[in-house]
Order: structure tokens, then sequence, then C-alpha cells
């Protein structure tokens, strides 16, 4: 028996997994969306505690509530019990059983096998990885950073300009960095919050040895979720460091690389999941902002661990099951930044760029709010 069947049962459906610290509304994307019980995170383990004790039949709607979890942490975050932190693995460890089972969501199973045909979740040719950057330098053993971009930043039209935007300052700042082209794998972020272990230690080993066939001494993400994989669960693999973007450029700034111009405009930040909760990386975003000259920062009432997530976590940047509805979590947060006054939403996440640009044109807010990733603010304002 799984460990998770021995603990689930001690959740007593509190409920405070479903709100903020200060209960004003509810911060669980799911629950938020769909508003039954059972996609709250207290009622998912409930549902998953009957389905162990054969009390209820699997079923596609089991399924999709199961997999619906994007394990932003909001519930590890505001759960009163000791066993908060186990959460999120308990779900990650049902799904591992729900795949060995072959009992997966037909959306979740195409996304995993995209991943192991074509090392993508939308099943793009491989070929196709690294034609956004054919002038961009490849690593060379000697350099500083490997750049590691990242799926939606290799293939998702948004997500490849933002990639671009960091390479350009990279250079801009004279740092030595490269990219690894159609050598890049997925990092397997979503792959393992998915339980598809197989697949993500498949990844984890190609990837790591890549690096060190390399030599590789630092990594640097643009994506929050390679970041947390990397630097949390990749250490068996292999010893490197890991770096977000938005640290790396925080140190050109206060290294003085870049000559930034003023920016007169409001800006709101949103926390990404996987680099807030999960990293605790809140301020470094924060600063960078802070020092473009002109912009004055304006706070969304949920922020940092209190963040709402843009629903793009766990594959859904690509399944997107919590969409289809104005109570989509993407929706509800774009209308939360423009309540704020702000010009810009400003993000650190190629996943929230993408879920995000969707909600504003889903709102119809497309000349009043603008969705812009930080490296792209710098690029704009450096001189």
């Amino acid at each position: 028996m799984s460990s998770y069947t021995k603990q689930i049962h001690r959740c007593f459906r509190c409920g405070y997994c479903k709100f903020p610290s200060d209960y004003a509304e509810y911060n669980c994307p799911s629950f938020s969306r769909f508003r039954f019980e059972t996609y709250s995170t207290g009622g998912r383990l409930w549902l998953l505690w009957a389905w162990v004790k054969k009390e209820v039949e699997w079923s596609e709607n089991l399924a999709k509530i199961m997999f619906s979890c994007v394990t932003c942490k909001n519930c590890v975050e505001h759960c009163p019990m000791k066993f908060k932190d186990d959460i999120v693995d308990w779900i990650v460890s049902a799904r591992k059983d729900i795949i060995e089972k072959g009992a997966v969501l037909s959306s979740v199973r195409d996304f995993l096998n995209n991943i192991h045909k074509y090392g993508n979740p939308w099943g793009e040719a491989r070929g196709k990885r690294a034609v956004w950057a054919e002038d961009v330098k490849r690593y060379k053993p000697g350099d500083e950073f490997l750049f590691y971009v990242g799926c939606v930043g290799s293939y998702d039209e948004r997500g490849q300009r933002m990639a671009r935007s960091f390479a350009e300052l990279l250079e801009k700042a004279d740092v030595s960095y490269g990219i690894l082209g159609s050598e890049e794998e997925c990092d397997g972020n979503e792959v393992y919050v998915l339980g598809e272990m197989g697949l993500f230690q498949e990844l984890a080993r190609k990837n790591t040895g890549k690096f060190k066939e390399l030599n590789v001494k630092k990594v640097v993400t643009l994506s929050p979720h390679a970041y947390n994989v990397m630097k949390n669960k990749y250490p068996r693999y292999g010893t490197f460091e890991v770096f977000h973007y938005t640290e790396v450029l925080l140190k050109i700034i206060q290294e003085a690389k870049l000559k930034l111009s003023e920016l007169n405009v409001e800006v709101t930040y949103h926390d990404p999941c996987f680099l807030g909760r999960y990293n605790n990386i809140y301020e470094v975003p924060r600063k960078i902002l802070k020092n473009i000259p002109g912009i004055k920062l304006v706070e969304m009432d949920r922020n940092r661990e209190n963040s709402f997530c843009c629903g793009g976590g766990s594959g859904n940047f690509v399944m997107d099951l919590l969409g289809g509805s104005e109570e989509s979590p993407s929706r509800i947060r774009v209308k939360e930044a423009y309540e704020t006054g702000a010009e810009i939403l400003a993000v650190a996440c190629p996943s929230c760029l993408t879920m995000f640009e969707d909600a504003v044109k889903n709102e119809g807010l497309e000349k009043e709010l603008f969705v812009k990733d930080i490296s792209e603010l710098l690029k704009e304002v450096s001189k």
C-alpha cells in the first residue's frame, strides 16, 4: 500500500486550504473555478480516500477532479495541520497510482505521450525546438551559464519573445552563456507532478547527462517550473547550481552592467507558484522592478504567499482543465490586476505569460492591461 493511503484520512476538511491568509476570497484555483467541495484539497483527499477504500468506483469525472489540481501549494501554505508539507506529495503519489492503473484522463495521456515522443507537450517536431534561436549562441564548455529555455520558451511564440529578451540582456551585459538548442530536453516538472515517474527519471537523466558532458556548472532557467525541478529534484542525478533568470538579472543590475532609462508607468506583479510558494523567491522580481526609474509598483490584494495561481500548473498551460469560464483562474487574476489601476501586469514565468495574455483577450482588456515579462520590461529601458 502506498504511504499516502495510510495518511490522507488525517485531513478532516476544515477548509483552510481554500483561502488566503485573510479568508477574504477563495484561493484554491480548482475550487474557485468549480465551487464543488470535491475540487478543494480537503474534498479531493476525502474522495481519494473513498476510492482507496473502494467506496467509489473510478470514473472519467473522478479522474478530472484528481488532475484538475494545479499543485499551486496554496493548501500547503494555509493548512494548520502538521502534515501540511505532505499534501502535494499525497496528490502526486495518487496520480502515480492512477497512471499505473491506466485510468488517466485522455488529455493528460496525450500531454505525457507528446513529451515522451517529441520532447514537448504539444507534439511539435523536436527539430523545431531551436528554430526561434538560430542566431543565439550555443553553449560551450567554459561559458558561465547554460541558459535552459524550456518547452514554452522554445515552442510558444510569446514564450520565444520572452526567451529572446533575456538572451539579448545577457549579451548586452556581456554575460558568458549559451543554449542547448535542439539538444535540450523537457525539464520534466509537469511530468513529475502529474505522477509519471518513469518518464520524469528518463528526462532528468538525459538533461543531467548532457550537463555533465558539457561540464555545466551553472544553469539559468526561463521558467520557475524548470527552476523548481532542477533545484529540488535533479540533485540525485547531478550537481550544478540553478538560478531563475530574475536572480541573474538582479545581479546584473546591482553590478551596474545595464544602464536603465526611465519608464513612467504603474506595474503590478504576479508571483508564480513555483517561484514563490515552492522556492520562497518573492522579493527578487520586485527589486528588479523597483530599480527601473519611474516605475510605480502596486500590489494586488493577493500577493506573495497569498498569490492566486494563474491556473497553468500541472500541465494546465496546455490542457487548461480549469478554463472555459469567467471563473477561470487566469481571468480572475487578470481582473484583479486590472482593478489595481496598473497598466502593466508583470510576470516572471512563460506559462503565466501565455495564460494571462489569453485571459486579457477573453476579458476584452487588450487596450487597458498589457502583460509583460520582466526581461521584456528591462529590455525596453536598457540603454
